[in-house]
């Protein structure tokens, strides 16, 4: 079997839901497109109001040195979407942890003054695999054993 070095995977619970897994439309697109996996519905904004988090059915792993972003479409905004956190950084340790099966979700907050209605299937953002680079003497030692957050919890 040939190993696994990154890429996605259907999230537990949605393996009968038809989801489908991400592709790069272009050979020179840095991202994957990424779909709701379900109908959802975003209200309008409204100051301390949570975003709203899509389900995307999906999980991705990568290398242990790599990490994925979740970033928004360049349309979105001009759809009245923003992703609340302006990107997601997910680790590569949130792929099948203790806890955790390493479903992800798209946060975005509604611009717009009016419900913004999204269906399954609808593209909602990309996701684009990185390296990163740690300093002289890192020590880095915690292991997770959560999902969304669960970093600060260590």
């Amino acid at each position: 079997m040939k190993q696994k070095i990154r890429g996605f995977e259907i999230a537990k619970g949605f393996e009968d839901k038809g989801i489908n897994l991400p592709v790069r439309k272009t050979k020179f697109s840095a991202g994957y497109d990424i779909e709701a996996a379900e109908d959802i519905i975003i209200p309008p904004f409204k100051i301390a109001k949570k975003p709203t988090l899509i389900p995307t059915g999906l999980k991705a792993y990568c290398k242990e040195d790599e990490f994925y972003m979740l970033v928004n479409r360049s349309s979105g905004p001009k759809k009245g979407l923003v992703m609340s956190n302006g990107i997601g950084i997910i680790d590569a340790d949130y792929y099948e942890n203790e806890t955790n099966d390493g479903h992800f979700f798209f946060q975005y907050y509604n611009i717009l003054d009016h419900d913004i209605v999204i269906k399954k299937g609808e593209c909602i953002g990309q996701v684009i695999f990185q390296k990163y680079l740690i300093i002289d003497h890192d020590n880095a030692k915690g292991i997770r054993k959560g999902g969304l957050g669960s970093t600060d919890k260590l």
